[in-house]
């Protein structure tokens, strides 16, 4: 009884940490799994030719330019989208009301209703000033939280190269120490893997929805393809939001249920290729959470973090379970964290 009531006094405790230090905790943890993704792909830089060849050092320098060069594009592109969707949207209004009265026609509907009678009781009602300074202040948040990550990327990349000294110097004697390296290297191995195949899938699913919505006529193609990319992190929901915001915004566009219908079909397609095929081809024994611990993950993270703590909600799961995977110890937990068992 007495272990009960601690062990429920420590969750509450730390889910109030975890709510409290969003601000802090957030850019420290979206920080150590970039870490975990550059760094594989510094490993894997060695395959190159003429990069292969640079000390590790100089490979983890060029990726963390890289990274910090893409970082700095995402928040360009999502203002100069933002401020485009914003200027566009008016210009969808004929569309829209000919969608409306469409299919009000087809529906036998007594005296058709019209765009502007539509308006008047949905986007009228929106005291849109009362927005902007909220909205400045997130776009404020956003752009912070990208510097943050940067920032804490550069010093953790910086750290691993003398992580090892100071594990065998933590542990008191080399042997020990050794065997904690050994430990830690297999750990970070599983986890960079799977967070930079992960990485490398959603990436491929970008650059498809990307092409299909270019070749639809979609427009801000990039803006929605980046979006679709990052939401794929989220298992099951992610890919169903990620694809209803381009759907309504060629609805707006085109004024057409079935070119809307055209672009849905197409989109769920590529979702379901890499979802099916791809991924699983490409992260093998990596991803093997059971689906109600992935819901769960969702839940405890997205409840905490909102929207951020459900990108990195299954990245951060499947990072504890391969932990806990290699040591002896928690094993028996990693196991029945799994879909089957086998890790």
């Amino acid at each position: 009884m007495r272990n009960a009531t601690y062990a429920t006094a420590l969750t509450l405790m730390l889910g109030w940490l975890l709510w409290m230090g969003r601000p802090i905790l957030l850019p420290v943890f979206a920080a150590v799994i970039s870490v975990y993704i550059l760094s594989a792909a510094a490993t894997g830089m060695q395959n190159i030719p003429v990069i292969g060849r640079l000390p590790a050092w100089a490979r983890r320098a060029v990726i963390l330019i890289v990274f910090t060069i893409l970082v700095t594009l995402l928040f360009i592109l999502v203002i100069n989208n933002l401020a485009q969707i914003a200027v566009i949207l008016p210009t969808y209004e004929s569309n829209l009301q000919l969608l409306i009265t469409q299919n009000a026609s087809m529906l036998g509907i007594e005296g058709e209703p019209t765009w502007e009678n539509l308006r008047s009781v949905t986007l009228d009602q929106i005291d849109v000033k009362s927005w902007i300074a909220p909205a400045l202040l997130s776009l404020r948040g956003f752009g912070i939280t990208l510097f943050l990550i940067v920032l804490y990327s550069s010093f953790l990349i910086a750290e691993r190269g003398v992580m090892a000294k100071k594990a065998i110097i933590a542990m008191g004697d080399a042997e020990s120490g050794q065997r904690a390296i050994s430990l830690l290297s297999r750990i970070n191995e599983r986890i960079g893997q799977y967070l930079f195949m992960k990485t490398i899938v959603n990436i491929i699913l970008g650059v498809i929805s990307f092409f299909i919505m270019l070749a639809l006529g979609i427009e801000l193609a990039l803006f929605w393809a980046v979006l679709i990319a990052f939401l794929n992190y989220i298992p099951y929901i992610g890919s169903l939001i990620g694809v209803i915001f381009p759907v309504l915004l060629g609805l707006a566009q085109f004024g057409n249920l079935s070119m809307a219908m055209v672009v849905m079909i197409a989109l769920t397609m590529a979702q379901i290729i890499v979802a099916f095929y791809l991924e699983p081809k490409m992260m093998g024994r990596a991803f093997n959470l059971s689906p109600f611990i992935v819901l769960l993950a969702l839940a405890f993270w997205s409840t905490l973090w909102g929207v951020p703590g459900a990108l990195l909600a299954v990245p951060l799961t499947v990072s504890l379970v391969l932990v806990l995977a290699e040591l002896p110890a928690t094993r028996p937990i990693a196991i029945l964290l799994s879909a089957n068992g086998k890790l």
